[in-house]
C-alpha cells in the first residue's frame, strides 16, 4: 500500500523513468562506441534495459508503486488499482523523466556516437510493417504487465521487488529487440525520439503498448485476481 502524497509519488515516477531511459538509451550509444556485433548489441541492450528497470521499480515501489511506464499505469487504472488522476499524473511525469534523461544523455556524450543510433530511440526494423510492429509491441507489453501483476500487484506475489519485472523486459528484448527495439514503454520511446527527432513511428509504441496493457489488465485484473 502506497501512502505518500501524489507529489512525492509523481517525483518517484519521474526519477525512476529517468533512470530507465538514461541507462537503456545510453547502452545503445555505448554499443555503437564499442562497435559491438548485432548479437552483442542485442544482449547488452536487453540486459541494460532489464537491469535498469529492475532497479527503478525496486527503488520506487514503496513510494509510488514503481509503475515507470504509462502502459503499466493504464493497466493498473483499468484494473481499478489506481485512480484516473494518478494514472494521468504518473504518465505525464514518466514522459517528462524520459525526455530529461535523453536530453542529458545528448548533452553528456559526443554527437558522432549518439546520432547514428538516434540517442537510443527504439525503432522499427525496415523488414516489418507498422501493423506487425504494433502487434509485436502489444504482445511484449502484455507479457511485461502480466508479470507486473503476478510479481508486484497480486497480494500472493513473491517479494522479489523489481527483479521479475526486469527479467520480463530482458526476455522480451531478446525476442523483439531486432524488430521494434522492444520498448514496451511509450515514455522510454518518446523521450529519446523527441530529443533525436526520430518521430516517424512514435505512435506504434503508444498503440501497441496500450493494447497489450489493456489485455493484461483484463486477464489478470478481472479474471485471475477476481477469482482467486
Amino acid at each position: 500500500m502506497v501512502y505518500e502524497s501524489l507529489g512525492k509519488r509523481a517525483l518517484a515516477e519521474a526519477l525512476g523513468t529517468f533512470l530507465l531511459t538514461f541507462v537503456g538509451a545510453g547502452s545503445s550509444v555505448a554499443t555503437y562506441i564499442l562497435t559491438a556485433s548485432a548479437g552483442e548489441s542485442l544482449m547488452i541492450g536487453a540486459l541494460a534495459n532489464g537491469l535498469a528497470l529492475a532497479l527503478a521499480v525496486s527503488a520506487t515501489m514503496n513510494v509510488s508503486g514503481g509503475n515507470i511506464n504509462p502502459a503499466v499505469s493504464l493497466a493498473l487504472f483499468l484494473a481499478r488499482k489506481i485512480s484516473a488522476k494518478t494514472a494521468l499524473v504518473y504518465g505525464f511525469c514518466q514522459v517528462g523523466g524520459a525526455i530529461i534523461a535523453a536530453a542529458l544523455l545528448k548533452l553528456s556524450l559526443p554527437p558522432e556516437y549518439g546520432n547514428p543510433v538516434a540517442w537510443g530511440t527504439p525503432q522499427l526494423n525496415a523488414s516489418i510493417s507498422i501493423f506487425e510492429g504494433i502487434v509485436l509491441e502489444a504482445i511484449m507489453t502484455f507479457i511485461l504487465i502480466f508479470v507486473v501483476f503476478g510479481t508486484a500487484v497480486d497480494e500472493r506475489a513473491p517479494k522479489i521487488g523489481g527483479f521479475g519485472i526486469g527479467l520480463a523486459v530482458t526476455a522480451d528484448a531478446l525476442v523483439g529487440g531486432p524488430f521494434t527495439g522492444a520498448a514496451m514503454n511509450p515514455a522510454r520511446e518518446i523521450g529519446p525520439a523527441l530529443i533525436s527527432g526520430m518521430l516517424s513511428n512514435w505512435y506504434v509504441y503508444w498503440i501497441g503498448d496500450f493494447i497489450g496493457a489493456a489485455f493484461a489488465a483484463v486477464i489478470y485484473g478481472y479474471i485471475i485476481l477476481r477469482h482467486k
